[in-house]
């Protein structure tokens, strides 16, 4: 069996009314990719998407194609991010209610819940962040996970829904804000029993450099398993005393963002970790956070299709020993096209990273 590679879905592309409110009339990610310039010299911006163009995921058309080039190049499915406030409070929640009232397009799927408020963020030269808060996360009581679940038990019972060990697939973003997260999760598994299900798959997404403490102090709370992703830890591990002046010189006197090459960062983005049965790895093909945040941003600059299958090859690597179930990878991300972190064909690569990847698969 191969490893199962389900990537991150941002189902941002489409107008909202308060995205229209915000940020103007007709505001998607979009409008910040195409404004994006270069900062230095060398630098690859904007990022100009190919064969799907600037698209809007109101479209079924648009779902679909993003469905079969995935499945083409062996992905087995989507996490998409779902954003729930509290009492009912959603955002960006129109493609994927899209995708399970219509039962199109048939293509595996599960969710990922962004706990975390939104801000609207104004980066100083110093590379501080400034905050507004927009929308604020609330977690409430049990009533409120109670309706939580029930809005998600349709998807959870949908038969293109991931599954593991016979239970559905559900990621929480940031499980260190939820202070009640051990009792959330009794909550769940145990509606879950009662509507015939075998209980809820939980996965800690988690930033931070994992260790056994960490890692058996997140378990204790309930979860299933840990989805670990590199991205800032393996800079950390890049950086010496030098870079780290260097880095303030950068941001200080010279206006530039952090960046490093990919090809000297991706090897740490792995750790002896990540061969654990319940921790899963992530793939990270590219990454340039300057669209959102100017010259604040973090960039790994000269990713390209060979250096991100020589880092395809290490993730498969690290589960290939893991029991067929566990043999789980994730992507960040299929369309995060913000931050430069995406799989979709753009002008420069048009499908080369598709292509590797589904190369790297099919020799695995």
């Amino acid at each position: 069996m191969k490893a199962r590679v389900i990537a991150l879905y941002l189902p941002q592309f489409h107008p909202t009314p308060d995205n229209d409110k915000w940020w103007g009339k007709g505001f998607t990610e979009w409008t910040n990719v195409g404004k994006a310039r270069p900062l230095f010299r060398g630098h690859y911006q904007p990022h100009v998407p190919a064969d799907l163009g600037y698209y809007d995921l109101r479209l079924p058309e648009v779902r679909q194609a993003q469905a079969d080039m995935a499945r083409e190049a062996g992905i087995a499915g989507f996490c998409y991010y779902h954003y729930w406030f509290g009492n009912g409070k959603q955002e960006l929640e129109l493609p994927f209610n899209e995708v399970l009232k219509t039962g199109e397009p048939d293509f595996p799927f599960c969710l990922c819940w962004a706990n975390e408020s939104w801000y609207s963020k104004f980066w100083n030269i110093d590379g501080t962040v400034q905050k507004k808060l927009l929308i604020a996360q609330k977690y409430g009581d049990k009533d409120e996970w109670e309706q939580h679940f029930y809005h998600l038990l349709p998807a959870f019972q949908d038969k293109r829904y991931i599954r593991v060990d016979g239970k559905p697939l559900f990621m929480i973003y940031r499980e260190e804000y939820f202070t009640l997260m051990s009792e959330f999760i009794e909550t769940w598994n145990a509606l879950a029993k009662k509507n015939g299900l075998d209980g809820i798959y939980f996965i800690a997404h988690k930033f931070s450099d994992l260790d056994d403490l960490m890692l058996e102090r997140v378990l204790a709370k309930g979860f299933d398993a840990i989805n670990t992703v590199g991205l800032w830890v393996a800079r950390g591990k890049v950086r010496s005393f030098r870079q780290k002046v260097y880095d303030k010189i950068k941001l200080k006197l010279m206006n530039l963002p952090n960046a490093y090459p990919y090809k000297i960062v991706y090897p740490h983005f792995l750790s002896e970790i990540d061969r654990l049965e319940n921790v899963y790895p992530t793939i990270i093909p590219n990454w340039d956070h300057t669209p959102r945040s100017g010259k604040a941003g973090y960039v790994l600059y000269d990713s390209t299709p060979t250096y991100f299958a020589q880092h395809v090859k290490q993730v498969l690597s690290v589960v290939a020993n893991k029991r067929e179930e566990r043999q789980i990878v994730f992507l960040k991300s299929w369309n995060e096209w913000g931050e430069g972190n995406y799989l979709e064909p753009d002008l420069r690569y048009g499908m080369a990273y598709l292509e590797k990847l589904k190369e790297v698969l099919e020799n695995e």
